[in-house]
């Protein structure tokens, strides 16, 4: 009895937060983001090392000690192409919240201009264009007037039913800056903050809120120059909902090691910890989420895994300097 009250209690919230017109939502969000490069910062397409195009795929399970609270999932690709001085990159995201309750898929188009400022600094320029499916499986809620008190949740509702199903445009833009030693860059998601409420509300919450990020770090060799150390940080700020993610890679070889602190105003949210690898053309990497704030009693951490593949190519042009930031 006390798991059924604990599920219906979840798809009773979520629904509440996709629905409402007085609640704010948020976009999903990935630990590896530089191994997401297209969902950070459109400017990053094309922006890789490998001429070939590449290929990226994610999986993040958020809390799954509360029964799959959300599963995001995300598969990318992007290559340069001279012709067009710049990148062309396709994003495709799924999200799942609630055991199938609500579900979002975004599939987004991508364009990155790239000028070359000197022989070692490149600016790149992206616009993103994006178009979003949500759906809500009505049949999974529960409300309090369906409950019979010998039989339990048997009788219809008297609940409103909403549209099961919505779509919508959105767009976004970036612009990233690189040398052979540091990268750092700004973007904008949602620029038109399109409505997203089911039941088609004029009130500012149904709308999605612009997200901005702010990201860059530094590249430093040590050891010969065998292995590097790249501090980094990732600031993002989405309305009310404020983010910063600060920590380290250490690369040596193959290998890639890293460690994050993100921080969620006004309270301490969780500390990542990353592990990957990189051979030839593939690389793969596993990130876990320890959490640190008072909610880890319930949400003991989150899992998050992303494979890659970058091709190479014979290129008839010179390049300008290649993006030198991390892989995952």
């Amino acid at each position: 009895m006390f798991r059924h009250f604990l599920k219906t209690a979840t798809l009773a919230t979520v629904f509440l937060i996709a629905s409402q017109s007085n609640m704010m939502a948020q976009d999903p969000e990935f630990t590896q983001y530089y191994a997401n490069p297209l969902y950070t910062n459109p400017a990053f397409a094309g922006a890789g090392n490998g001429c070939g195009g590449r290929f990226v795929m994610s999986y993040r399970n958020q809390w799954p000690s509360l029964a799959r609270t959300f599963e995001t999932y995300a598969a990318s690709f992007d290559r340069h192409y001279d012709n067009l001085a710049g990148g062309i990159g396709f994003l495709v995201t799924h999200d799942v919240a609630g055991t199938g309750l609500l579900t979002t898929t975004t599939a987004s188009g991508i364009y990155s201009y790239e000028l070359p400022v000197n022989h070692d600094l490149t600016v790149r320029a992206g616009v993103q264009a994006s178009f979003h499916y949500k759906s809500l499986d009505w049949s999974k809620l529960t409300f309090s007037d369906m409950i019979e008190p010998r039989s339990g949740f048997v009788l219809p509702t008297n609940e409103p039913q909403p549209a099961t199903s919505i779509t919508f445009p959105n767009f976004s833009t970036g612009i990233l800056a690189y040398t052979s030693a540091y990268y750092g860059g700004i973007a904008i998601h949602n620029l038109i903050e399109p409505n997203q409420s089911f039941y088609k509300s004029t009130a500012p919450g149904a709308n999605l809120p612009r997200r901005y990020t702010v990201h860059g770090g530094i590249n430093l060799k040590y050891g010969g120059s065998k292995t590097t150390i790249t501090p980094n940080v990732l600031f993002m700020v989405q309305r009310q909902f404020v983010q910063t993610n600060f920590g380290f890679y250490i690369s040596r070889a193959s290998f890639v090691t890293g460690l994050w602190y993100r921080q969620t105003r006004p309270n301490s949210d969780a500390l990542m910890i990353l592990i990957g690898f990189k051979q030839g053309a593939f690389k793969f990497g596993y990130s876990y989420d320890v959490t640190v704030s008072d909610a880890r009693v319930a949400a003991t951490g989150s899992h998050e895994i992303t494979a890659g593949i970058e091709l190479k190519c014979r290129s008839r042009y010179n390049r300008p300097q290649m993006l030198r930031c991390p892989d995952f």
